[in-house]
């Protein structure tokens, strides 16, 4: 936790203490609660009633939950002048959004583990695990706190990968980076694809099979995109089966033993 929460939090009881606070002004106030993350944001709403009426506000919460999720507009947020009678708080909402993707994010992973077989994986599922996501519209922390686990499967982080680069628009060093601070940069998964045979003098060839070993961070770098249009396009056109597999099944790293937690960190 933040030291100066600490120190709030050691000196809550003392009168001083709280008018020296309740003296500043709002804007203030309001823009350190803002720069919390929303771990100390509650920490710190718990020191006394003037910070509980302040970190729980709906202005700070409604900044919370848009910025986590920008790909919800304002018809799936309404605003606080809108709000309907179930519609409590942005802080409620934020929980309960937190709590579903988790879920979600576990369900991923079930249906995943269901159709995988022998650390292999055909396209068409792996293309609807996206559509999971993009249903339940997955932001960047959410990806990052449930899908890059370097604990999970490969498979499960190359979906997340994918999900940031082709729906989110995340890619390069802001993404490399992600990678390596949750520590799945090296991850590597094989990428192979059969196409049709090419016609040859009014004789079909025989059909041509192609592979690529690719880590998490080449995919997301990755100039030509070759590997990611594979995976993205799936079997169309000439392209007749699309398989990932494991790289490194041996290690204990692809299990699916891992939970996804839905605790707020």
């Amino acid at each position: 936790m933040d030291p100066c929460i600490c120190k709030l939090q050691m000196h809550k009881a003392k009168p001083d203490s709280v008018s020296l606070l309740t003296s500043l002004p709002q804007d203030v106030v309001f823009k350190i609660a803002s720069l919390l993350q929303v771990r100390d944001l509650c920490a710190l709403g718990c020191c006394s009633r003037f910070w509980r009426e302040l970190c729980f506000s709906d202005c700070i919460w409604e900044s919370l939950v848009r910025n986590r999720w920008p790909l919800n507009s304002s018809f799936h947020f309404a605003s606080s002048s809108t709000r309907s009678p179930e519609f409590e708080t942005w802080r409620k909402l934020y929980l309960q959004r937190h709590v579903e993707l988790g879920v979600r994010a576990r369900s991923v992973e079930k249906f995943l583990e269901a159709c995988s077989r022998s650390e292999s994986l055909e396209v068409g599922d792996y293309l609807k695990a996206i559509d999971i996501l993009i249903g339940t519209m997955f932001g960047f922390e959410d990806v990052q706190r449930f899908l890059f686990n370097p604990q999970m499967n490969v498979l499960i982080n190359l979906v997340g990968v994918h999900y940031c680069l082709t729906i989110l628009g995340i890619r390069g060093d802001k993404l490399v980076e992600a990678l390596r601070t949750h520590e799945i940069s090296d991850r590597r998964v094989c990428v192979k694809w059969w196409k049709v045979g090419r016609w040859f003098y009014g004789f079909r060839m025989r059909d041509e099979s192609h592979s690529r070993w690719v880590s998490l961070a080449d995919l997301a770098t990755e100039d030509d995109e070759h590997v990611l249009g594979v995976l993205r396009r799936g079997t169309i056109h000439e392209v007749l089966r699309v398989q990932i597999s494991v790289v490194g099944r041996a290690r204990t790293s692809t299990s699916w033993s891992c939970q996804v937690t839905q605790r707020l960190e």
